[in-house]
């Protein structure tokens, strides 16, 4: 049956009669729109139908209120535009309620013009597109049939494929069209399952076809689900129509599904959707690169997922600064970051500045390889003003990159520019370029830093003192390692057993074992307790240079005394020593006798 458009938008609004304002957001414009007015008679590129059409079933109790003609309704509007005006404003028929009034008079429309053959609404009908006549043939949809499809759609048997399903559609009659599709594909609490094969039934009717319109609708209402059988069967589908027709599927479509994947975990079949974009005749835009780099990070396909980068670079895409920040995020924790880096410079160029917290993370890994320590350290002139007062995290991890690498002049150099312009630098940056002096052997410049520290208002912590007395003790200098120890004790009511075993190694390497054991005695009075590793080490030295297995072996005793474990290497090496000493004098005497 088929009536006018002027009773079809009559018969739609009696029939929303009390529905509230409803919110529905399109696939691609996301538009938000709060409206009354039957959705079908707005552009279906801007807003879809009602996400429930069992609110427009057929009222049983109120038989006449079902049976409005066109003839029954007439528009009377001014023609001045100065005043707004409900298109049902002046109905004769008094089935509209105050509040559908008030409703319909705030439809967002452009423009309204009355003539003898047409209304012409803003939005709906403008450009090339053809005015839509008050007496144009439109498909009526039965609500009754309707409520039928849904309710063999919503049920568990619905689908099975032994060809049930589709039988069951065949005996109801249906006219099938477009308006009848879209209504049962944004109804909810329908399986996707069971959409997916009602769309192919539906697809088979000569009165149907398969439209941009019709898929982005299933392909939203499969996406909320996040189920992966029904994915797949939508991934299906969307081949099975890119083979069959030309200049259906959109970038959008795709993009959409990729994300679905991407969601659900499953790169590969996002991949494969990325690469399909060419035989369907898309383009891929910066959020299908966004989409795919993100689904293959998130299974670590940090290699494939460099090659899409590499294509959205050529491309000249790049997504919203937030996203450009997760993908130096996603390719830095796959220890991509040189990759990460030339994504940051193309943003930069591009004026898109990705966040701060992403940019931090990006720096730290940089720092990470020797061969990119110096990218990280160019990123640092970046900062500036307020954002470099507080950058203290990377100009940190820059400075200790470089003393990794040796390069601790230029440690000293990013250190003094931190002095004068921020951020100012505390005792962990002080540290990693004494320790790098001190490694270095440069001990006067180790000993001019921490006096730099003391002007600065800093005290010199323990590993401060332990680190510069290791480089004295490593250049044999132990008599200046003494005196800072000294100073340390001082200042520090504690110390650790670094500090102590730092003299000890010295003094084992000098084979000054009896200042070693002493150390020892003076590192229990002030409370510091060796640890199992710093007698292994001393035992090992009394063994290995000086042959004195008598005291390795007292020390092994009184390791046992306070619950420490002799590994059996150092064990052997007592035993093997003690052994070798008493074959020498047993056979001195032998040689005596005779």
């Amino acid at each position: 049956m088929w009536r006018s458009m002027a009773a079809r938008r009559a018969c739609l609004s009696i029939r929303s009669r009390g529905l509230k304002l409803f919110e529905v957001t399109h696939y691609q414009t996301r538009t938000t729109v709060q409206s009354s007015f039957p959705s079908h008679l707005i552009s279906p590129n801007k807003i879809p139908f009602f996400p429930n059409p069992r609110f427009l079933s057929h009222d049983s109790s109120n038989p006449d209120a079902n049976d409005v003609s066109g003839s029954q309704v007439e528009s009377s509007i001014p023609e001045s535009n100065e005043e707004s005006y409900s298109v049902f404003e002046e109905n004769p028929v008094s089935v509209t309620s105050e509040s559908d009034s008030e409703l319909s008079s705030s439809l967002p429309f452009e423009e309204i013009e009355t003539g003898s053959d047409n209304l012409v609404m803003g939005g709906f009908a403008s450009g090339d597109d053809k005015s839509i006549e008050e007496d144009e043939e439109v498909p009526e949809v039965d609500f009754e049939k309707l409520e039928s499809v849904l309710s063999l759609l919503q049920s568990s048997s619905s689908g099975s494929g032994d060809g049930s399903f589709e039988l069951s559609l065949d005996v109801m009659d249906l006219t099938i069209h477009e308006e009848f599709v879209i209504r049962v594909l944004e109804t909810p609490l329908v399986p996707g399952g069971n959409l997916i094969s009602f769309f192919k039934w539906a697809s088979k009717k000569p009165k149907f076809s398969v439209t941009t319109w019709s898929v982005e609708v299933i392909v939203r209402a499969i996406s909320t689900s996040l189920k992966k059988k029904e994915a797949y069967a939508l991934w299906d589908l969307i081949k099975e129509i890119g083979e069959k027709e030309n200049g259906v599927l959109t970038t959008g479509i795709l993009n959409e599904l990729i994300s679905l994947f991407s969601k659900l975990g499953k790169a590969k079949a996002g991949f494969e959707v990325f690469n399909m974009f060419g035989d369907c005749g898309c383009i891929a835009d910066a959020e299908t690169y966004y989409f795919t780099i993100e689904a293959l990070c998130r299974r670590s396909f940090f290699d494939w997922a460099c090659s899409i980068c590499e294509k959205m670079l050529s491309a000249g895409e790049l997504p919203e600064s937030e996203k450009v920040g997760k993908v130096i995020s996603y390719l830095c924790k796959g220890s991509k970051a040189k990759e990460a880096h030339v994504i940051y410079l193309f943003a930069k160029e591009k004026g898109r500045y990705p966040p701060r917290s992403s940019v931090n993370f990006l720096i730290s890994s940089l720092c990470q390889g020797d061969e990119t320590v110096r990218l990280a350290l160019e990123m640092l002139e970046d900062f500036s003003g307020e954002e470099r007062k507080y950058a203290i995290k990377p100009f940190s991890s820059v400075i200790r990159g470089l003393c990794r690498i040796k390069d601790v002049e230029g440690a000293k150099e990013l250190l003094f520019k931190m002095i004068d312009a921020g951020p100012p630098p505390g005792n962990a940056i002080f540290n990693f370029v004494i320790n790098g002096l001190s490694k270095a052997g440069d001990m006067e410049e180790a000993r001019k830093m921490m006096k730099l520290m003391k002007i600065r208002g800093l005290k010199p912590d323990v590993y401060t003192y332990s680190v510069i007395m290791s480089g004295y003790a490593k250049g044999g200098e132990m008599e200046a390692a003494c005196k800072l120890l000294a100073e340390a004790k001082r200042k520090h009511p504690k110390l650790s057993p670094v500090t102590y075993h730092t003299l000890i190694r010295g003094y084992c390497k000098l084979e000054e074992f009896d200042k070693a054991l002493k150390t020892l005695g003076e590192m229990k009075e002030y409370g510091v307790q060796p640890n199992a590793d710093e007698y292994n080490k001393l035992i090992q030295s009394l063994c290995l240079k000086a042959l004195d297995w008598g005291t390795a072996e007292k020390l092994g005793e009184e390791m046992k005394e306070n619950g420490l474990h002799l590994n059996g290497i150092t064990k052997g090496l007592i035993r093997a020593v003690k052994e070798m000493e008493e074959e020498k004098v047993g056979s001195g005497e032998v040689t005596e006798g005779v």
